[in-house]
């Protein structure tokens, strides 16, 4: 009965931390714009690891430190293809793989639209969002021959650390995927982040979710706010996103073919496709003018009209 009051507890320094080093102090130093996230997260963990090690948190404490794996874990061990053996297909398996790969696709663009608003760069188009998907299928092709055990896709919490540390340089990612490439032969790197005890990870995820939701919301100033016919549909989409999946968890479909029931279950599930479909049937079938869905400001690309989120001198924008 007391694990929840702690586990609350544990994830409550983690969302203080960000909150002071993003928002209080972000204009202090340059350290707590850039760093805001990685502070946070330290800052709780380095608690943790210290009443872990006085004795404070015992075994079976939500935020106990154990660095038993870390000791364990050899220095070097360099992933190599089919180092798990060769890979056994099915079609159960194929058909849920690409359930989640539909309702990926339909979270990396939303990802995409949310990255060029807080980045400050030019609205997608539809060659950018293919030629991205097409990429996010050949990271998961790599992912499968080296057996990561997952996928590769846009990961939405990456945006919600834009949106925290104003940072959006291309190149930053690019240098940040070389060292972790590096880091990723050193196995007593990746066994340090498995003692991140999961409150301090629950902490984190509501900070980053937040800026997401709230990034995804401000796209809604380009519609007609004052139209029924949109009230409704964001409403209905926004409800049925949240209803839907905790529906389906509690009675999932079963029914002939198996395939086809995997992949509705699958997809009913996931809050963000049952929204996105809903929303984009209905904005479909219901009639309403281009200005009135918004259609203008995307058709003409005017980003003026959408300036990036707290864009100043010091962002460093995508280019």
């Amino acid at each position: 009965m007391r694990r929840r009051p702690a586990n609350i507890r544990a994830s409550a320094w983690t969302i203080l931390l960000i909150i002071l080093f993003s928002q209080v102090l972000r204009k202090r130093h340059r350290i707590f714009e850039l760093f805001p996230v990685l502070l946070g997260m330290g800052g709780a963990w380095a608690v943790a690891a210290i009443c872990t090690a006085t004795g404070v948190f015992e075994p079976g404490h939500p935020a106990y430190t154990s660095l038993e794996k870390l000791q364990a874990a050899p220095w070097v061990r360099v992933p190599y293809p089919m180092q798990w053996g060769v890979p056994t297909f099915s079609v159960a398996a194929t058909v849920g793989i690409l359930a989640g790969y539909i309702a990926s696709m339909v979270e990396s663009i939303g990802d995409y639209y949310a990255c060029a608003r807080m980045s400050g760069a030019p609205v997608p188009t539809g060659k950018v969002i293919s030629r991205g998907i097409g990429m996010e299928g050949v990271g998961c092709l790599v992912a499968g021959i080296f057996g990561t055990g997952n996928g590769t896709t846009s990961y939405s919490e990456n945006i919600g650390a834009i949106g925290l540390t104003r940072v959006g340089s291309r190149r930053v990612v690019q240098y940040g995927a070389a060292i972790m490439i590096v880091l990723g032969a050193v196995a007593k790197f990746g066994a340090l982040f498995t003692t991140i005890p999961q409150p301090i990870v629950g902490g984190m995820y509501c900070a980053l979710f937040g800026m997401i939701a709230a990034v995804g919301m401000s796209n809604l100033q380009f519609v007609d706010l004052n139209s029924a016919r949109n009230l409704f549909i964001i409403g209905f989409a926004f409800f049925m996103g949240l209803s839907v999946p905790t529906y389906i968890g509690a009675h999932p479909l079963a029914f002939e073919p198996t395939w086809l029931a995997d992949v509705l279950n699958t997809l009913g599930k996931t809050g963000m496709a049952v929204g996105a479909f809903i929303a984009l049937i209905l904005d479909n079938i219901i009639p309403g003018t281009a200005e009135e869905r918004g259609l203008t400001h995307w058709q003409s690309g005017d980003e003026a009209a959408a300036p990036a989120v707290d864009a100043h001198h010091e962002t460093h924008h995508i280019g």
